[in-house]
């Protein structure tokens, strides 16, 4: 796959992006294997767990992950078909707010992420050259298909990372349960 170009994507995308270093179907592979294996180390009793009040648990930011990755791949097969309809925003909060993220395993959430990821890979790998380079609207902002490949495997990554960070290392931890 070609290298991703900086007129591919809007800006925003910047900090997810830069994440991904290297071939990025085969970071998205790697996740598929790494991804499972962190949460799994995450200890039961942590789900509810945030870092400071208003922040979101440790199920609703794995949950969230997945959200994304749902809609940026659906996003890239509107695109990657030549379905030029522009594609309105989603919010996020709202998307957290109307599930029941905390109620899920840890468990249900791996086999959640295995199957999306697998399904993913299989579309974007049967995507040639001409298709990923195809651009749409999303979000009022112009980006090609393969640009979503990027989002997904960084956002991943940059959310990995506040978990680790945050969350994981945070004795302060706020139990919501």
């Amino acid at each position: 796959m070609n290298p991703l170009k900086s007129d591919e994507y809007p800006a925003i995308y910047n900090p997810y992006i830069e994440q991904v270093v290297g071939e990025v179907l085969d970071v998205l592979n790697e996740q598929l294997e790494s991804f499972p294996e962190f949460i799994k180390s995450i200890p039961d009793d942590k789900g509810a767990y945030t870092y400071a009040e208003g922040k979101w648990t440790i199920k609703e930011v794995l949950c969230h992950i997945l959200d994304t990755e749902r809609v940026m791949a659906y996003r890239a097969l509107r695109f990657s078909r030549n379905d030029m309809t522009e594609l309105e925003a989603f919010e996020q909060d709202e998307f957290v707010q109307n599930a029941r993220h905390n109620e899920r395993s840890f468990d249900s959430i791996i086999q959640e992420f295995i199957h999306l990821r697998k399904a993913n890979l299989l579309f974007f790998e049967s995507l040639n050259d001409n298709e990923l380079e195809r651009k749409g609207m999303a979000s009022g902002r112009l980006i090609t298909v393969k640009a979503f490949l990027y989002v997904i495997a960084g956002h991943l990554t940059h959310h990995r990372i506040i978990l680790k960070e945050r969350y994981l290392n945070n004795e302060n931890a706020v139990n919501l349960v």
